[in-house]
C-alpha cells in the first residue's frame, strides 16, 4: 500500500481548465449532454488522472484527482452502483445492476471488461489476486489485476457455489480458495478449495456468515452472528462472541497486524442497530476484545491505517484512531459534523476510505469530501461536489 500520494502531473492552469470543462458539462442540458450514452464520460479527458478516487452519486460516478480532490470526469451510470479497488494503479471495480464492470479510473473510461450476473457483491484483494463474488449466481471469479492493463478480460479462475447466496471469497497465496457456504435463506460457514477446486476443509459453525478480512501471516476471518470464524495454517477456529447474539458482519484487516477490526451488534430484532462497540480479533491468539467508542458508526466507517491502527468514523463526526493491540483510543480527529446512519443501507451516509497515510471522508449532507493526514491529524484539502456522494473508493495497487 502506498504511504503517500504521488504528485500531480497537471499544472494548476491545466487542471482548472479540465475541471471547468467537466463541471460545465454537468450543469448544462444542451443537445450534446442529452445524447450521452450510458457509461460514457461527460467530457473528453485531457490527461490521465494520478491516484484517482471514485465516488458514486445518484446516476453516475465522479472520478476525482487524488491530490486536489477536484472532479476530473463525470460518468453517467444509472442505478445503485458500488465501487472497490481493482488491485492495480489504474482500475476500480464497479458493481452495477447487471454485474461487475471495470473502470479505468486513470483514463476516465468504463472498459469493456465485465462479469455479468445478478447482485454483484463483495470484491476482495489479497496476495496479488482480485476475487469477485456474484450473489445472484454464486459465481466466483479470480484474476490477476495486472492483466487489466491489456484492456482485455483477464483469464482467471472460476468457481460456482453449490447455491447462490450473499457471500464472499478470497484466494490465498498458495492458491487455496476460501468461499462462504449458504443459500438465499440461510448462511452457515465456509469451505476451502485447492487449486483444482477440490474441497479440502469446511466449517459450518458460523451462522449468518458475512464479510471477510485478512490479517498478518495470511490469517483470514469471516464474521458470524455469534463471533468469527478464523482460517489459519490450514485449520478453522471459531472464536465465540461474549453474547449469545454477537454479530460481526464487517471487518477490516492489515498485513501489518494480526488483529482484525470488526463491528459488533447484539440486537437481532432491531430495525437498525447503531452500535457503539467495535471488536478487535487477534487471529494469532484467537481472542476477541470489545471496545466502546462512545459513539455509533456504520458499515462504511471501518478502515486500517499504515501501521495497522484501527480507524473508525463515528457519528460524532470524528475519526477515532484506536491502537489495535491495547484497544486504547490514541486520538480523535474532528472531520465533519455529527450525523445519523439512515435506515436504508443504500442511502448515502459519511464514508471512510483510506489509502496509505491519508484518510478520505465524505460528507454527503454538505456535498463535501475531505482528505486528512493520519500522522498529523490535519485536513490536507476539502472540496464541494455538484451532487451528494454515496460510496467512495479509489485505485490501490496491492492488497
Amino acid at each position: 500500500m502506498n504511504t503517500s500520494i504521488r504528485s500531480r502531473a497537471l499544472t494548476g492552469t491545466a487542471l482548472a481548465l479540465a475541471v471547468s470543462t467537466v463541471l460545465t458539462a454537468c450543469g448544462t442540458q444542451d443537445s450534446s449532454s442529452a445524447a450521452k450514452a450510458e457509461g460514457t464520460a461527460s467530457a473528453t479527458p485531457a490527461t490521465e488522472v494520478r491516484d484517482p478516487l471514485v465516488a458514486t452519486f445518484d446516476g453516475g460516478l465522479y472520478i476525482l484527482d487524488g491530490e486536489s480532490l477536484k472532479p476530473a470526469a463525470t460518468i453517467e451510470l444509472p442505478g445503485f452502483n458500488r465501487v472497490s479497488p481493482a488491485g492495480d494503479a489504474d482500475h476500480v471495480v464497479v458493481s452495477t445492476e447487471t454485474g461487475f464492470r471495470v473502470l479505468n479510473a486513470t483514463g476516465q473510461t468504463l472498459t469493456d471488461i465485465a462479469y455479468p450476473g445478478a447482485k454483484p457483491g463483495h470484491v476482495v484483494r489479497h496476495a496479488g489476486r482480485t476475487v469477485l463474488f456474484t450473489d445472484g449466481t454464486g459465481e466466483v471469479n479470480v484474476f490477476d489485476p495486472a492483466d487489466l492493463s491489456s484492456g482485455e478480460k483477464p483469464k482467471g479462475r472460476t468457481y460456482t457455489s453449490a447455491e447462490p447466496h450473499h457471500g464472499v471469497a478470497i484466494e490465498l497465496a498458495d492458491g487455496r480458495l476460501l468461499s462462504t457456504l449458504g443459500t438465499e435463506e440461510k448462511r452457515t460457514g465456509a469451505l476451502v478449495l485447492d487449486r483444482r477446486n477440490q474441497e479440502i476443509a469446511r466449517n459450518e459453525k458460523c451462522p449468518g456468515v458475512h464479510g471477510e478480512a485478512a490479517a498478518q501471516d495470511e490469517a483470514v476471518a469471516v464474521g458470524c452472528e455469534d463471533g468469527v470464524l478464523i482460517y489459519h495454517h490450514g485449520e478453522f477456529t471459531k472464536v465465540d462472541a461474549p453474547d449469545a447474539y454477537g454479530r460481526i458482519g464487517n471487518q477490516a484487516g492489515s498485513e501489518a497486524s494480526p488483529v482484525l477490526l470488526g463491528d459488533y451488534k447484539t440486537d437481532p430484532e432491531a430495525e437498525l442497530e447503531r452500535p457503539t462497540r467495535i471488536s478487535l480479533i487477534d487471529t494469532a491468539k484467537k481472542t476477541l476484545r470489545l471496545v466502546d467508542l462512545g459513539t455509533s458508526y456504520s458499515f462504511r466507517s471501518l478502515a486500517r491505517g499504515p501501521e495497522g491502527e484501527a480507524l473508525v468514523l463515528g457519528t460524532d463526526g470524528a475519526l477515532h484512531v484506536v491502537d489495535q493491540n491495547s484497544g486504547e483510543t490514541e486520538k480523535k480527529i474532528p472531520v465533519i459534523g455529527g450525523w445519523q446512519e439512515p435506515l436504508d443501507w443504500q442511502q448515502a451516509r459519511p464514508t471512510l476510505f483510506v489509502r496509505g497515510a491519508t484518510a478520505y471522508v465524505s460528507d454527503p449532507g454538505k456535498k463535501a469530501l475531505h482528505a486528512v493526514d493520519l500522522e498529523t491529524g490535519e485536513k490536507i484539502t476539502s472540496v464541494t461536489l455538484p451532487e451528494s456522494t454515496n460510496e467512495l473508493s479509489g485505485v490501490v495497487a496491492g492488497d
